[in-house]
Protein backbone atom coordinates (compact mmCIF):
# COMPACT_ATOMS: atom_id res chain seq x y z
CA UNK A 1 0.00 0.00 0.00
CA UNK A 2 1.64 3.67 -1.02
CA UNK A 3 1.73 5.83 1.97
CA UNK A 4 0.89 8.68 -0.37
CA UNK A 5 -2.02 10.42 1.53
CA UNK A 6 -4.76 11.78 -0.93
CA UNK A 7 -7.99 14.03 0.09
CA UNK A 8 -11.57 12.45 0.08
CA UNK A 9 -14.47 14.35 0.56
CA UNK A 10 -17.99 13.10 1.14
CA UNK A 11 -21.32 14.53 2.24
CA UNK A 12 -23.68 13.95 5.29
CA UNK A 13 -26.49 15.36 7.07
CA UNK A 14 -25.00 18.39 9.36
CA UNK A 15 -26.52 17.13 12.35
CA UNK A 16 -25.41 13.79 11.42
CA UNK A 17 -21.87 14.91 11.41
CA UNK A 18 -21.99 17.59 14.65
CA UNK A 19 -23.35 14.00 16.39
CA UNK A 20 -20.85 12.36 15.20
CA UNK A 21 -17.44 14.50 15.76
CA UNK A 22 -18.98 14.85 19.64
CA UNK A 23 -18.91 11.57 19.79
CA UNK A 24 -15.20 10.41 18.23
CA UNK A 25 -13.92 13.64 20.03
CA UNK A 26 -15.13 12.15 23.53
CA UNK A 27 -12.90 8.62 22.20
CA UNK A 28 -10.14 11.30 21.77
CA UNK A 29 -10.03 11.21 17.95
CA UNK A 30 -11.29 13.57 14.75
CA UNK A 31 -13.84 12.42 12.74
CA UNK A 32 -11.05 11.94 9.68
CA UNK A 33 -9.38 9.63 12.07
CA UNK A 34 -12.53 7.49 13.17
CA UNK A 35 -13.95 6.90 9.20
CA UNK A 36 -10.10 6.23 8.54
CA UNK A 37 -10.49 3.58 10.85
CA UNK A 38 -13.35 2.49 9.53
CA UNK A 39 -12.08 1.85 6.46
CA UNK A 40 -9.03 0.38 7.58
CA UNK A 41 -10.97 -2.47 9.36
CA UNK A 42 -13.28 -2.85 6.24
CA UNK A 43 -10.35 -3.18 3.96
CA UNK A 44 -8.71 -5.83 6.57
CA UNK A 45 -11.35 -7.73 6.88
CA UNK A 46 -13.03 -7.33 3.50
CA UNK A 47 -16.59 -6.93 5.16
CA UNK A 48 -18.08 -4.17 6.93
CA UNK A 49 -16.60 -4.38 10.18
CA UNK A 50 -19.76 -4.34 11.92
CA UNK A 51 -22.90 -6.18 11.66
CA UNK A 52 -25.45 -4.46 9.65
CA UNK A 53 -29.38 -5.28 11.01
CA UNK A 54 -32.66 -4.08 10.37
CA UNK A 55 -33.51 -0.97 12.87
CA UNK A 56 -35.65 -2.90 15.20
CA UNK A 57 -38.07 -1.10 17.28
CA UNK A 58 -38.16 -1.09 21.28
CA UNK A 59 -40.27 -2.37 22.85
CA UNK A 60 -42.40 0.46 23.83
CA UNK A 61 -42.79 1.16 19.50
CA UNK A 62 -43.86 -2.81 19.33
CA UNK A 63 -46.61 -2.18 22.46
CA UNK A 64 -48.02 0.61 20.24
CA UNK A 65 -47.59 -1.21 16.67
CA UNK A 66 -49.83 -3.85 18.45
CA UNK A 67 -52.55 -2.11 20.14
CA UNK A 68 -53.02 0.26 16.66
CA UNK A 69 -53.42 -2.81 15.07
CA UNK A 70 -55.81 -3.84 17.31
CA UNK A 71 -57.72 -0.43 17.18
CA UNK A 72 -56.25 0.68 20.48
CA UNK A 73 -55.95 4.37 21.08
CA UNK A 74 -57.35 4.91 16.90
CA UNK A 75 -60.84 6.32 16.65
CA UNK A 76 -60.90 3.80 14.05
CA UNK A 77 -58.92 1.25 11.97
CA UNK A 78 -57.52 2.11 8.48
CA UNK A 79 -56.63 0.08 6.04
CA UNK A 80 -53.55 1.86 4.35
CA UNK A 81 -52.23 5.16 4.52
CA UNK A 82 -54.22 6.97 1.83
CA UNK A 83 -57.54 6.55 4.14
CA UNK A 84 -55.81 7.89 6.86
CA UNK A 85 -54.64 10.48 5.30
CA UNK A 86 -58.17 11.39 3.60
CA UNK A 87 -59.43 11.21 7.08
CA UNK A 88 -57.23 13.81 8.39
CA UNK A 89 -57.48 16.10 5.50
CA UNK A 90 -61.03 16.32 5.92
CA UNK A 91 -60.93 17.32 9.34
CA UNK A 92 -59.77 20.77 7.91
Amino acid sequence: MSSTMTNFSMKIDKELKEEATELFEEFGMSLSTAVRIFLKQAVRQQQMPFPIKENIPNDETIKAIEDARKGIGVSKPYNNVQELLEDLHADR
